[in-house]
């Protein structure tokens, strides 16, 4: 398998205690802007590549969608989305999303959160999803801002004073492998341009509908005041897209 840190104990856990684990999608700063990116899921097959605790998943079922297959590569996620988002209508696979079997016409709607930039190619799973989608079938997800993944260490550049002072930008046409700090931990991503997320989905028979890179909301602005930090530079990157006809 691919490299998965999330099944790592002393990792799962502290991920178990971010928020966006323990309240769901109102707990990930990213949900608002998100939430209506997405279509309708009336009667609609959907699949979410790395679903995680599976609370996209959920959620579609709850809105609609007919089933949901649910891929993730770690087992400790998905045994926690089974306890806190199952349904009869809802398929779990444990493997590497490069691994999933993308039949033709599968699916009406391909999300995903916060995943592609652990895959080497974005363009290779383009092709897929172009190839499971129906034509006008809708794929929509989030992946960390090329701003954020281009140094590599993911963390800001302090003073002599230990105060922040700059968010560090460097090597960012250089698209290879990453090595992030994240809850700890040495974590394996890839960096990836804007250009790469954006001609990805053009050369593989997408129209984009929505390009937005989120700013947290006004309640998270006055409720935490670190969160203003966020302001400086995009940590995500959001994208509706849909399928040709």
């Amino acid at each position: 398998m691919k490299e998965n840190k999330y099944d790592d104990n002393l990792f799962f856990n502290q991920y178990s205690q971010m928020s966006r684990s323990v309240e769901g999608l109102k707990g990930a700063g990213e949900w608002y802007i998100l939430q209506k990116m997405l279509p309708d899921f009336t009667n609609k097959r959907v699949l979410d590549l790395g679903c995680g605790f599976g609370w996209h998943c959920i959620y579609a079922i709850e809105h609609g969608a007919k089933f949901v297959t649910g891929v993730d590569i770690s087992k400790k996620m998905l045994e926690e989305a089974k306890k806190r988002n199952s349904s009869p209508q809802i398929e779990y696979k444990r493997m590497a999303i490069e691994d999933f079997d993308f039949q033709p016409d599968t699916y009406d709607v391909v999300i995903s959160s916060l995943t592609f930039h652990y895959l080497e190619s974005f363009i290779d799973i383009c092709r897929k999803i172009s190839t499971c989608l129906t034509s006008g079938g809708s794929f929509v997800f989030s992946v960390e801002h090329p701003i954020f993944t281009a140094y590599g260490s993911q963390d800001w550049f302090y003073d002599q004073e230990g105060k922040l002072a700059h968010w560090p930008v460097d090597r960012y046409f250089s698209e290879e492998k990453r090595t992030a700090f994240f809850l700890g931990e040495e974590v394996i991503k890839y960096h990836k341009t804007l250009t790469t997320y954006i001609n990805s989905l053009l050369q593989t028979g997408f129209e984009i509908c929505e390009l937005i890179e989120p700013q947290p909301d006004k309640v998270m602005l006055d409720s935490i005041p670190e969160m203003k930090e966020e302001l400086r530079r995009p940590m995500m990157l959001l994208i509706s897209a849909k399928k040709k006809n």
